[in-house]
Parts: C-alpha cells; structure tokens; sequence
C-alpha cells in the first residue's frame, strides 16, 4: 500500500483500539520499524495528529489535542474503480427515486453520498462532472408491480400475475396467469427479475418484472426453496435464464475480438484458452440459449460457434434472416 494508505490505516486502528502496540502497527501495515516510525513523525509534524506513546500500556494512542492545536486532518484519498461506482450508482438511484414516503428521509442520506464523494481532494460536483455513469437497456416497469412483488417476497406470501411473455408469435400468445412463490428479486443488467417457484409449471422460473401484469398478493403462504438450490438451478448456466440441465457453449472468438473478451467474464465457471493465430476459444454453459444468442450475435463476424450443432444452426439461421433483410 502506499503512504496515504498508510496513514488511514494508522488512523483507523488507534481509532478502534484504545492502545496500539508497534507489532500490531508492523503485522497490518506490512512495514519495516524505520518506515513506521517515520509514518508516526510525519503524522505529527505535518497532519498535526495528536498521537502520542503510552508508556504504561506500551502503545501508541490518540490523546486530546489543546485547544490551539492545528486540525488534524488526513490527506484526500482516492476512491478505487468499484467504490466510485458504488457512490455514483448510489447517487443516481437514489435521484430518479419518485417523490414519496422516504422522500424526507432520503434527504440526509443523499447529503451524505455529497459528502463522501468530496471527502477526496475534490468536489463533489467536480468527481460528477469528471466521472459518469451510464445506465443502458433498463425497461421501464408497469406502476405498483414492483412494489407488490417485494411486498409479496418479503412477507413470504404467494404472488399472482398476468405474465407477458416475449415469443415471435401473435401478440399476447404467451401470455399466462400464474401463482408463483417468490424466491428473490435480482437486479441485473439495468433491470429487475422475480426468481420465484412457479406452480403452474411445477418448477423455479426467473421472471422479467417489465412483463409482469394484474399482481395481487394472495393469502396463502409462498413455498421457500433452500439458497443452495436456487443457486444450483439458476446459477449453473449462462445468463439470467438458467436451469439445472446444462450445455456447453464453444466459442471462437477472433484475434481482434479477443483483446476485448478475454478480459471479461462470461461465467464462472467458463474454461478459455488461446490459439496459435490469436484466436480465442472460451467454453461456457447454459441451459437457456436466449441471452446467450443475443451475446454472441453482438459480436456479428468476430465469433463462430464452434458447439453445440443446436446453438451454432440457431446463430446461423439468425444470421441468414439478418442478411435477408438487407438484400
């Protein structure tokens, strides 16, 4: 770590323990005994901390300053890529929240979030001016069904819906009403989905809340499926559509594609390697190929699906309708 890390560190041990001895300071900051000790000195003499050596504990400790004393204050310190995230993310959220019940109390929260994105050697509205980010694809949700959701989830009571699916066929063929029990509410890729246990198909299904319809709470209790399992069937394929029986995707990405998708996780538990000629192959699993043609299609002539035969046919045919459209 570096000094001003160091110097947080320092600060936040003697903030958390009345005494700090040298050999706890050595094992956490992972430093030399002359390193420290400058640390300690320039922390006194330049940030003006009021720390000082208890004899009799055998330890440094925070004393009270005089009256007089300069302010001891730490050096800006800079957020790291997922802590700036998190606090501009936050800051978004919480500004495209509609007025209502947390309205006044949301209030101290986001003058917080200012304060913490300031607490660098920059200001606030500098880090958002210099800093953005920028949510893509999110579909907006009907009125009230999200609420009715959490509501139903979190009370453990059973969930009934009018739910639209998304087929090539007429509009409204796939739509179904269903009692579900829900599971959890997963946010991912800028929108909502319900992973509930379905009890028209008798099986865990993930919902997209955008499609959700007519929700009404209903009296009896929802059925709870261990978190092993949901993870197990809906976390061992590819994408937010997964299921317990799993197939291998075999991609080859080319050596201009690769410089990108190398660096990118796909799936956990996805194997890759390099070819001769740069290519890239990388092997994933999946139980439901639908997010996962909408990804490979998305890199058009840079990727060919090397297996299954199932998946690489659907990628062509989808290819072949592309072209068709332009002739």
């Amino acid at each position: 770590m570096d000094r001003t890390e160091r110097f947080y560190k320092i600060d936040r041990l003697l903030t958390q323990h009345r005494y700090v001895p040298v050999s706890r300071f050595l094992q956490e900051l992972e430093v030399s005994p002359a390193t420290f000790k400058r640390d300690i000195e320039f922390m006194r003499s330049r940030l003006h901390a009021p720390i000082v050596w208890d004899r009799e504990h055998n330890g440094y400790c925070f004393t009270t300053p005089a009256k007089d004393a300069p302010r001891y204050e730490l050096p800006g310190l800079w957020f790291n890529a997922s802590e700036i995230h998190a606090l501009l993310a936050m800051e978004q959220l919480l500004e495209g929240i509609d007025p209502g019940i947390l309205a006044q109390r949301l209030g101290p929260l986001k003058q917080r979030l200012r304060e913490l994105l300031g607490s660098s050697d920059h200001s606030a509205e500098e880090v958002r001016r210099r800093i953005k980010v920028l949510p893509m694809a999110g579909r907006t949700m009907p009125a009230g069904e999200f609420e009715i959701a959490a509501n139903a989830l979190l009370n453990r009571k059973r969930l009934f819906m009018r739910y639209e699916g998304r087929t090539a066929d007429m509009p409204r063929r796939d739509d179904t009403e269903r009692e579900v029990s829900p599971q959890r509410l997963v946010h991912y890729r800028e929108n909502w989905y319900l992973d509930a246990w379905c009890h028209m198909r008798n099986a865990l299904r993930t919902f997209s809340m955008d499609r959700v319809r007519n929700a009404e709470i209903r009296a009896t209790e929802a059925i709870d499926v261990p978190e092993r399992e949901l993870d197990a069937v809906l976390g061992s394929g590819y994408g937010i559509f997964a299921g317990r029986d799993v197939t291998w995707a075999k991609l080859r990405f080319s050596p201009v594609a690769a410089r990108w998708v190398a660096s990118e996780s796909w799936h956990p538990k996805q194997r890759a390697e390099y070819e001769t000629d740069g290519s890239y192959v990388l092997e994933i699993p999946y139980s439901d190929d639908r997010e996962l043609l909408r990804d490979i299609l998305r890199h058009g002539a840079d990727v060919e699906v090397l297996a299954p035969d199932t998946l690489r046919g659907k990628v062509r045919a989808a290819l072949a309708e592309a072209v068709r459209r332009y002739e």
